[in-house]
């Protein structure tokens, strides 16, 4: 009898001998483990190798729970605006998928789907939005070289037109002809002007291109800071007496997660807004997300529609403060990070 059979012989109890059959124990931690499942550690005491199909199940049900808990989640998220973030605050939790996981598995499908159905070259091209105009020539300088063909531009605070954007430690400024001057201390700050001078120098489609994909690339990210920003901001609104509303939630990790669960609807709506790729879907699919918040919040909250309309208001201008200053974050990432 070779190593792995005594084992499983000793496991079940049935050796040469037979007789009374050994307590079977657990062939991770050691522990008796009679059932399926070890009381201890919670591995599985059957330890056949499993199929190629069960394998791939296995390490995809990492993340979306193949099982029938995602289609469960997914349902009662979408049809039933709060229930969700009720059930995993009563305890309910092991029949859904847990609030980081979805969101986590939302945003990337979000980005991934916007990398696939996003045409670049009608964004970035001539007349587009984010297309970077060249800058009107001035009087007397009707036949200065471009910046492609003389080196980037400089740009002055001589009072031409263009915008700036501070953030914390330096800040941006983009003239209109779309070149980008960072002013920072340090070697921080002059590292990151030496890569702007390589930005400056690519065409105005190559420029717009990096923009659009390089926002794409690192927006898992500023989601990630967005999440527990929106969560410290439903504390602060929801501050007050318990008295009146005893199962309000009040601790910080509460509000995360009624944020995960409301950040996983909107990446799900934007990101079938973005396959569909037709306006008035896009315009009714902002307006759908704007009420489920609201929904959702009276669900989790409670309190009257005043109080909830209130609160609101206040967390969407604070909300969009960071979201514009993420938003130049990532404007920056897209340029200097490649």
């Amino acid at each position: 009898m070779d190593r792995d059979a005594a084992e499983r012989a000793n496991a079940t109890g049935t050796g040469r001998g037979g007789g009374e059959r050994a307590p079977a124990r657990c062939r991770n931690c050691g522990a008796l483990a009679p059932g399926s499942y070890c009381p201890s550690c919670g591995q599985e005491t059957s330890l056949a190798l499993p199929t190629a199909r069960q394998f791939l199940r296995e390490a995809a049900g990492r993340y979306v729970a193949l099982d029938g808990r995602l289609w469960r989640t997914l349902g009662l998220l979408v049809a039933r605006p709060g229930v969700l973030t009720l059930e995993y605050l009563a305890g309910r939790r092991r029949r859904y998928v847990r609030p980081a996981r979805l969101f986590l598995v939302t945003s990337l499908l979000l980005f991934a789907l916007l990398r696939l159905v996003v045409d670049v070259p009608a964004i970035v091209g001539e007349g587009s939005v984010l297309d970077i105009e060249t800058a009107p020539a001035k009087a007397g300088a009707a036949d200065a070289p471009t910046p492609a063909s003389s080196g980037p531009a400089r740009t002055a605070d001589d009072g031409s037109g263009g915008e700036t954007i501070a953030l914390p430690g330096f800040s941006l400024r983009i003239d209109d002809a779309g070149h980008v001057r960072a002013q920072g201390p340090g070697r921080f700050g002059a590292e990151i002007d030496r890569r702007l001078e390589r930005f400056n120098a690519m065409s105005r489609e190559d420029r717009s291109e990096q923009l659009v994909l390089g926002t794409l690339r690192y927006g898992p990210y500023a989601m990630f800071v967005l999440l527990p920003a929106f969560a410290a901001l439903l504390m602060l609104v929801y501050l007050g007496r318990r008295s009146r509303h005893p199962r309000r939630p009040r601790r910080y990790a509460e509000h995360l997660v009624f944020a995960a669960h409301y950040h996983a609807f909107f990446a799900l709506v934007v990101a079938v807004a973005a396959v569909v790729g037709h306006t008035a879907v896009t315009r009714v699919a902002m307006l759908g997300s704007i009420a489920y918040g609201l929904w959702a919040m009276k669900a989790v909250y409670g309190g009257r529609w005043s109080g909830v309309l209130a609160r609101a208001f206040v967390i969407s201008v604070a909300y969009l403060v960071l979201f514009a200053f993420v938003t130049a974050g990532l404007v920056l990432a897209a340029i200097v990070i490649r």
